[in-house]
């Protein structure tokens, strides 16, 4: 059996923007509430359940229950960090207490190009008509039009609630070259909708996928949605990955997964399902039952060797009974809880249920 790789490929992007513009130097000072930039655009993840460790080989020369836990934190932190670098953006452009619509050009010290920033009021988008509209685009040598965008956001400010559009290449054009179509997506809203009192959903596509013979589960694709009542947050989604394979030979599959966390005591709990990524259902029975960790591994090691010992294969599938339980150091355990502790969590999944992954599969990101 080969050993198995977890590939996160996404750059690392933290701009700081330094503003040229005459028009906006001679405005007069303002106060921070006059501020029309939002002040938030993200919900806080847990660390039981989000983890920037860059998880790769376990110490066996086969994936087991727990790496497949362990994936699913990494997944998480990767749309937690695009979520991250949007939400840098928007703090970076608010310390300049913009006050009212207007266009100007900056210098990026990342890439040391030109943007353009233009922001308008009463914008439509999505058949919604947001009270402003931000656009940044890129316009160094030889570079213009609508293919430069970096950055649009839609916003209404009370209550706070917006969808922001990231090209990371056209933003800082250090950024590697192979993520030229790599988009991110953030809807954020403290509008108390969807039975949260804030919440986002963050995608991501086109993501660049390596050689498939070494890195074979890199991700290409995903959604999620992250939800806060509270101290507990709640998450679900899907994480695609179309090379990845496990016993059979079969590949491209589909992290369908549901979890929730506390930061105050920072444990976590999550239940992963392996279905094909091309998979046509939203059925949560389909997506965490019938292609649980369990079930599809169980299904392929006995495709492979049907000769195998029963007992043996039990052993082995130990840690992939569902749910995972999670603390700060990780994963925990999989199938009984380790204290009470849990139990309000356990609550919280129960009603959760990832996305399509034909869906996710088939998404796309683009600019207005």
């Amino acid at each position: 059996m080969k050993k198995t790789k977890v590939i996160l490929t996404l750059g690392v992007l933290f701009s700081a923007l330094v503003f040229t513009s005459c028009q906006k130097n001679e405005l007069e000072p303002i106060q921070k509430e006059k501020n029309i930039m939002p002040e938030r655009f993200k919900v806080d993840i847990p660390n039981s359940i989000s983890s920037s460790y860059l998880y790769k080989d376990s110490d066996l020369d086969t994936l087991q229950g727990a790496d497949i836990y362990q994936h699913m934190r990494t997944f998480i932190h990767v749309g937690e960090h695009a979520a991250d670098i949007v939400g840098d953006i928007i703090l970076v452009i608010s310390w300049h207490n913009l006050s009212q619509p207007m266009s100007f050009t900056f210098t990026s010290e990342d890439d040391g190009r030109l943007k353009h920033v233009d922001i308008i009021e009463n914008a439509t988008f999505e058949g919604y008509t947001w009270a402003y509209k931000m656009t940044i685009t890129d316009e160094g040598p030889g570079d213009s039009g609508n293919e430069n965008t970096a950055l649009q956001i839609f916003w209404d400010k009370n209550p706070i609630k917006g969808i922001a559009l990231l090209n990371p290449y056209n933003i800082d054009r250090n950024t590697n070259p192979k993520f030229l179509e790599t988009m991110y997506r953030i809807d954020y809203s403290e509008e108390g909708d969807l039975g949260y009192e804030h919440h986002m959903i963050v995608t991501i596509d086109g993501l660049p996928m390596e050689d498939p013979l070494t890195e074979p589960y890199g991700m290409s694709t995903m959604k999620m949605f992250v939800g806060k009542n509270g101290d507990a947050v709640s998450v679900f989604g899907n994480s695609e990955h179309p090379n990845a394979t496990f016993f059979s030979g079969e590949t491209g599959f589909d992290w369908a997964f549901t979890a929730a966390g506390k930061n105050s005591e920072d444990i976590g709990v999550a239940e992963v399902g392996l279905p094909s990524n091309t998979l046509n259902s939203s059925d949560r029975y389909a997506l965490l039952i019938e292609n649980s960790i369990k079930n599809v591994f169980e299904t392929q090691i006995y495709t492979v060797w049907p000769w195998i010992d029963p007992e043996t294969v039990e052993a082995y599938l130990y840690n992939t009974e569902a749910p995972g339980f999670f603390d700060h150091y990780g994963f925990v355990q999989g199938g009984t809880a380790p204290s009470q502790n849990y139990n309000e969590l356990l609550n919280i999944i129960a009603g959760l249920s990832p996305y399509n992954p034909l869906d996710i599969h088939n998404l796309q990101i683009v600019f207005d």
